[in-house]
Formats: structure tokens, C-alpha cells, sequence
């Protein structure tokens, strides 16, 4: 649900970079470049040295998590009426700066739940160690013995999870040769070595890959079919609430059918990415408004994939070597993004557009065949998270779900 919040708030951030592109830079593209070249180098070397590093005292914060889930979709829900209002009607100087100021309170007031989140911890804090409350804790009666269920249930947690886990272990001829395998810390070399890196860099190089190619094209797709500049711009626009969506829903959906059901993630990213490809063949139909819904599919599925792809990596990978084998699956974005943008949708362009007398492609052909590949590319993908839902299914059911059920009884 964390890593959700967060990466949900990356994918709303472009949103917010356009209303402060059009509202303090008045469309000056090179003042705004040079914010976008300084400000993400500054910002953390000014507040590194305001971050630190807090134990957790196991207390709930599913209430704070709510909190800053709902701000986040009040933002996105606010920014999206911003992008149409601004490319349906017109808006003035004054309106511009009004509704980027509601826009910097909305940015702001995640602060009020921190607020709370350490008045309520410190609260806590204080009457836990109060000499007061002492004599309770040493007091003899039903709290030990819901103590002494709490360490049986941890003690035969423990147990479940070391039998289960064991079944992931390769047995080599030494035994302290074994080598680690799902669930336990893998670096980076070793995970290279398991089919499930390589299911899931490929699911992830057909997902990102395609994801991008139409994110890069969808104004010259536009064009070609006749849309107006306006039109496409608003797309482009709200390219990033899709994309927070899909971070956002996608991440809490698996969260919730996890914990409840020990269902494998990579089911969802099967579903997504399948989701995905009947988008890419909405848009290559052409019809009216197929850029509208296709751009609206793939942008939440592309979304979903940056949410599920980290998590999945942590779980069958381990934490230990995380941020190693996270870019390095990471790596796939880039390269499917070149081989499908460049490598297909650029050359059949140029290859249609050589057939007219000018530079440019107008018509349905520009780039139908060009998304009908993509589709099939997609349809790959979730075929290979298929593939990787099965391997991990039982994985998933045994020694993750078990770990949420027994973190659950702690």
C-alpha cells in the first residue's frame, strides 16, 4: 500500500509540473527546462539533511495511509477539471494564479497528517512510559495470558514460514553452497540467474515499452487522424492522471486480494497488460474517439505496471538487493520504448509518409499497423506474467500470505 502511495504521487507529478509550466512560466519553454534541470538536484541536497531515520513502534497507520490516499485523488480529481477547463473554455491571468495557489494548499496539506500522525505517536509514547501505567503491565491476569497466545502464535508463524520457504531452496551438494531462491535476499547476479528475472524483465519490456511508444506519438497520432492541436494536448495533459490512476488503483487492488485471498500480483499484471493490448487495437481502429478511450486504457495499465513491477521484485527477490535488481528490470522501459518507437512506429511512418508528397502521414494506415504490433506485443507480455503467476503462485499462497497473516496476529 506504501509503495502504491508513492509511486501513485510520481506518476500525478508530471500533472502538477504542466500547471506550474503554464501558471509562473507562461509557456517559456527554456525557463521551465532549467527549473526541470536544477530544482530535482537541489531539492534533495537541501532536504537530505531533514530526513531521519525513525523506528517503528509497530503501531497502525492504515488511518494516515487513508488520509494521504484520499488527498492524492482529490488532486488528481482537481487537476484533471484544470486540463479541461483550461482546453474547453479560457482561462485568464488571475484565474491561472488562483487555481494554482488552491493547487499549492492541496500539495500542502498531506503536512496536517504528519502533524497528527506525531502528536498521536508521541501521545502514545507518553502513556506507555508514565510510572503511573507501570503496575499494569506487570499486573497478573488475562493480559498474560493473551501475551502467551501472541508468542505461540509467533512461534508457530515463525515455524510455518521456515517449513514453507525451505520448499524454495535449491539443494546443492554442500550445504553451504545452497543457493537462495523466491522469497529469500537474491543479489543481483543470482536473480539473473532464475526465470523469474528474465518473466518478468520481458512482461515489463512489452508493458513499458508500448506504454511509452504511444505516450511519444500520441500527438502525431493525433494529426494523422484529424484531431486538433487542442484535443491532443489535452490528451498529453491527462496522460498523467491515467498513469497516477493506475499506479494508485492497481497497487491497492493487489494489496487487497493479497491479504485476503494470497493471490499472486503477477495475475494483475497479466490482466493489465491484456487490458493494454485491447487498448493499442482501440486506437488502431481509428474511429471516432478511439484515441480517447485507447489513450485512457493504455495509460492506466502503463500506470499499473510501475506499481506492480517494484513490489513483485521485493517479493520474490528480497529487499537486500532491491534497488540493484529493481533498475535493472528497470532497464526494459528504455529498450522496449527504443525497439517499439523507433524501430516500429517511427519506420512504418516514414515508410507511409514516403508514399505522399509531403513529410507528414495523414490517414488511419499512419499508424494502424503500427498498434495492431504493439497489441500483439502487449497479448505477449501478459502471456509472460501468465507464466510467472504460475511459477509464483504457490509461493505467494505459502510464505506471503502466510508472513501478512502472521505480521496480522503480532
Amino acid at each position: 500500500m506504501k509503495l502504491a502511495l508513492i509511486r501513485g504521487f510520481l506518476g500525478l507529478s508530471g500533472a502538477i509540473l504542466i500547471q506550474l509550466y503554464q501558471t509562473v512560466y507562461n509557456g517559456n519553454s527554456s525557463y521551465f527546462l532549467l527549473m526541470l534541470a536544477v530544482l530535482p538536484t537541489f531539492l534533495p541536497l537541501v532536504l537530505m539533511y531533514f530526513v531521519k531515520v525513525h523506528p517503528s513502534d509497530g503501531g497502525d497507520n492504515k488511518q494516515l495511509l487513508d488520509g494521504f490516499s484520499l488527498i492524492a485523488l482529490i488532486i488528481a480529481g482537481y487537476i484533471m477539471a484544470l486540463i479541461i477547463w483550461e482546453n474547453v473554455g479560457t482561462m485568464g491571468s488571475p484565474a491561472h494564479i488562483l487555481t494554482f495557489l488552491v493547487l499549492v494548499v492541496l500539495l500542502s496539506s498531506p503536512i496536517t497528517i504528519v502533524v497528527r500522525g506525531h502528536m498521536r505517536d508521541t501521545r502514545v509514547q507518553y502513556e506507555t512510559s508514565s510510572p503511573e501505567r507501570t503496575p499494569l503491565t506487570n499486573a497478573v491476569g488475562p493480559s498474560e495470558v493473551t501475551e502467551q497466545r501472541k508468542s505461540d502464535a509467533s512461534l508457530a508463524g515463525k515455524s510455518c514460514l521456515k517449513s514453507d520457504s525451505s520448499a524454495y531452496w535449491h539443494e546443492a551438494p554442500d550445504r553451504d553452497a545452497q543457493m537462495p531462491q523466491m522469497g529469500e535476499n537474491l543479489s543481483i547476479l543470482q536473480a539473473m540467474q532464475t526465470c523469474d528475472f528474465w518473466l518478468l524483465f520481458l512482461a515489463m519490456a512489452c508493458g513499458m515499452g508500448s506504454g511509452l511508444a504511444t505516450v511519444n506519438n500520441i500527438s502525431q497520432i493525433g494529426s494523422s487522424l484529424g484531431y486538433r492541436s487542442v484535443e491532443t494536448s489535452t490528451l498529453i495533459s491527462l496522460w498523467s492522471i491515467w498513469n497516477f490512476l493506475g499506479r494508485f488503483g492497481t497497487g491497492y487492488i493487489s494489496d487487497y486480494f493479497l491479504r485476503i485471498q494470497g493471490c499472486s500480483r503477477p495475475i494483475f499484471m497479466a490482466i493489465t497488460l491484456a487490458t493494454m493490448s485491447i487498448g493499442h487495437a482501440i486506437i488502431s481502429s481509428g474511429l471516432p474517439g478511439a484515441l480517447y478511450v485507447g489513450s485512457v486504457l493504455v495509460g492506466v495499465c502503463y500506470g499499473s505496471q510501475w506499481s506492480l513491477m517494484p513490489t513483485i521484485t521485493s517479493e520474490i527477490f528480497g529487499l537486500r538487493h532491491f534497488g540493484t535488481i529493481f533498475n535493472a528490470i528497470s532497464i526494459a522501459s528504455p529498450l522496449g520504448s527504443y525497439i517499439l518507437s523507433v524501430r516500429v512506429v517511427g519506420y512504418i511512418y516514414d515508410m507511409e509518409a514516403s508514399t505522399s508528397d509531403t513529410s507528414t502521414c495523414t490517414g488511419i494506415h499512419c499508424f494502424m499497423l503500427s498498434f495492431l504490433i504493439m497489441a500483439s506485443v502487449s497479448l505477449f507480455g501478459s502471456i509472460v506474467a501468465l507464466a510467472l503467476f504460475i511459477r509464483t503462485r504457490i509461493f505467494y499462497k505459502q510464505v506471503i500470505f502466510a508472513r501478512l497473516q502472521h505480521s496480522v496476529i503480532m
